[in-house]
């Protein structure tokens, strides 16, 4: 038995816009102190969950738990739950001190109490002597970090985080990933994230629940959700795969069962390579080559037809991407890596 405490779990829970079903059944446990993410494309009911536990939308059928307390019915206001969005809603008029000051001065806490607390909250976020500026001085990194820090000033028992990297960059986005889950692992309270970037699924999360037309298609680690993907769907939608099935799957392991094969775990040899017994291969020519920095992507045209896609690391010189295409190859990988999955989703 796991005898974790629930922060959050849903139970069978149901929300319809009109005749179409945002969220369709879904089951949940999220435990405390954990950072749990949720992750889908558009439309997958992610965000309506997200909503869902934060008070501002309810769900037509089903249950929502907040440590054991049925919430389902209650205001936002009644939950001690707080939300941090996107667009940063902060108050342009206000400083950054008066911001994340903004929920204990409404509670009229003592200022001394509000000022000693809010030093402590700017440094958490690393804003420390920032307190006077506006959030016009800010860049968008630091913005997200105020944002962050007036959630965070009161205690809440539950983080919730809807895609609040979206609008900063590249590398900034890679930066507060790292950030966020340092500060996660600092306040030891429930962060739960929404995102479709699978990449920041993979690097911040505990555990996470891949959302599909408003079902979840799996959830667990990271690495389980990766090396182990259950459906179609979860094989295409966390990283790249390869799936075969029907007579394709069966030329390379003999039987029709729909597999996945994930690009970096494939070799390329030459045409006539033999391979061993704990070994498949597939035969093909080079299609396409791209050229990505730290890795090679190759696109195989295959003898059986389909395409295969593999990664290849560039550990020494780059590839010769011109010679590389129009070249058989043999693409080889152990049957180890092999991994069933579903066809729903």
């Amino acid at each position: 038995m796991d005898e974790r405490i629930i922060a959050v779990r849903f139970v069978d829970v149901k929300r319809y816009f009109g005749d179409v079903a945002a969220v369709n059944g879904v089951n949940l446990d999220i435990y405390d102190g954990e950072f749990f993410t949720m992750l889908g494309p558009s439309g997958s009911g992610k965000t309506t969950c997200l909503r869902m536990i934060a008070g501002f939308d309810h769900p037509n059928s089903g249950r929502i738990e907040l440590f054991g307390r049925d919430v389902t019915g209650l205001p936002p206001y009644d939950r001690d739950v707080h939300t941090v969005f996107q667009d940063y809603a902060l108050f342009p008029h206000m400083t950054v001190g008066e911001n994340v000051a903004y929920r204990l001065t409404i509670l009229h806490r003592p200022k001394a109490e509000i000022q000693k607390r809010v030093e402590e909250i700017l440094e958490l976020v690393r804003l420390p002597g920032l307190a006077m500026r506006k959030p016009s001085q800010l860049s968008g990194g630091q913005r997200q970090r105020v944002a962050l820090a007036r959630a965070l000033i009161d205690h809440p028992k539950v983080l919730l985080l809807d895609e609040p990297l979206g609008a900063l960059d590249l590398k900034l986005r890679q930066q507060m990933q790292i950030e966020l889950k340092n500060i996660q692992q600092r306040v030891g309270i429930t962060f739960i994230y929404v995102t479709h970037d699978q990449e920041e699924a993979l690097t911040m999360s505990d555990r996470l629940a891949v959302f599909n037309l408003g079902r979840v298609e799996q959830y667990g680690a990271p690495e389980d959700i990766y090396e182990n993907p259950s459906t179609v769907f979860t094989a295409g939608f966390v990283g790249t795969s390869n799936v075969f099935k029907g007579p394709a799957a069966e030329k390379i392991t003999g039987s029709s069962q729909t597999f996945t094969i994930r690009p970096e775990k494939i070799a390329l040899h030459d045409p006539e390579a033999d391979i061993s017994d704990a070994e498949v291969f597939a035969d093909g020519v080079v299609r396409e080559g791209v050229y990505l920095g730290m890795y090679t992507r190759f696109i195989i045209a295959l003898d059986l037809g389909g395409e295969l896609t593999v990664v290849e690391q560039n550990v020494g010189a780059s590839h010769k991407l011109d010679a590389a295409r129009g070249k058989r190859v043999r693409a080889v990988w152990h049957r180890d890596f092999i991994r069933p999955i579903a066809e729903g989703g």
